[in-house]
């Protein structure tokens, strides 16, 4: 019998990113910024000159529940807490690294395959500003489409209700994601990150950094910017609910 041919995986990648905030309700208002994020095979993770690694650094604290020896530990456990088994199949996340010791990303994803290569679910995991994280388990549809309901405080300007119309379709050379806040017949946010690959050289991540400077510092700095604008247009605030850890995030 011929064994099966063992799949590639794939080269560590860099997306350089124009990341979209359009708010409706009850206030019109829009951003965007420039960044870069990461994409990499959570069972071979890059492995940097010395000089570089400063500018991107993968940690099992920064992801999960922040305890797990490795992330693909941390992801593994998440999944095994809903009954999800990948049985080694291939994993890729897209996120920013920890960059000269500080990293915040508003939304890491995780393609999770199975030993044959089908896609068996993506995770969302998303972190506010105040220091909590939390994930959602995506099933999927072909073009990447799936609807959850929102169960975490994320912005003070919205309470922890109606659902997200995530699209998260795998990336390829271009990225194009989005997640849109549905609350009734109202679509009051929506959020869009486009981009397009290049690969994971040294001489591009250092390209990269020069043209955005501490990007994760910077992104958590925008965001807060964006939300005392807001505060000062007296747009309400809604209380931050207790939050509770999710199973597998202990």
């Amino acid at each position: 019998m011929t064994p099966a041919p063992v799949r590639a995986r794939p080269a560590p990648a860099l997306y350089e990113c124009v990341v979209s905030h359009v708010r409706t309700a009850p206030l019109r208002h829009a951003f965007s910024h420039r960044t870069y994020m990461w994409l990499v095979d959570l069972d071979e993770l890059p492995i940097l000159p010395r000089a570089l690694r400063p500018l991107a650094r993968f940690e099992a604290r920064d992801h999960f529940a922040g305890t797990d020896t490795t992330l693909r530990a941390g992801l593994d456990r998440f999944l095994a807490a809903r009954g999800v088994r990948l049985h080694g199949g291939r994993v890729l996340m897209l996120a920013q690294a920890r960059v000269l010791g500080y990293v915040f990303n508003p939304l890491s994803l995780y393609w999770c395959h199975g030993p044959g290569g089908d896609l068996v679910a993506v995770v969302a995991e998303v972190h506010n500003t105040y220091g909590e994280r939390h994930c959602y388990l995506l099933r999927t549809d072909t073009e990447g489409q799936a609807v959850v309901p929102k169960e975490f405080y994320v912005s003070p300007f919205f309470p922890v209700d109606g659902a997200y119309r995530m699209r998260l379709p795998e990336p390829s050379d271009r990225l194009n994601l989005s997640v849109q806040l549905r609350r009734g017949d109202e679509r009051p946010f929506t959020a869009t990150v486009r981009g397009a690959r290049t690969p994971a050289t040294p001489r591009r991540l250092l390209s990269a950094a020069l043209r955005h400077p501490w990007s994760t510092l910077a992104v958590a700095a925008g965001i807060r910017r964006h939300g005392l604008w807001l505060f000062l247009r007296r747009l309400p605030v809604h209380s931050r609910p207790s939050h509770c850890l999710q199973e597998g995030m202990k």
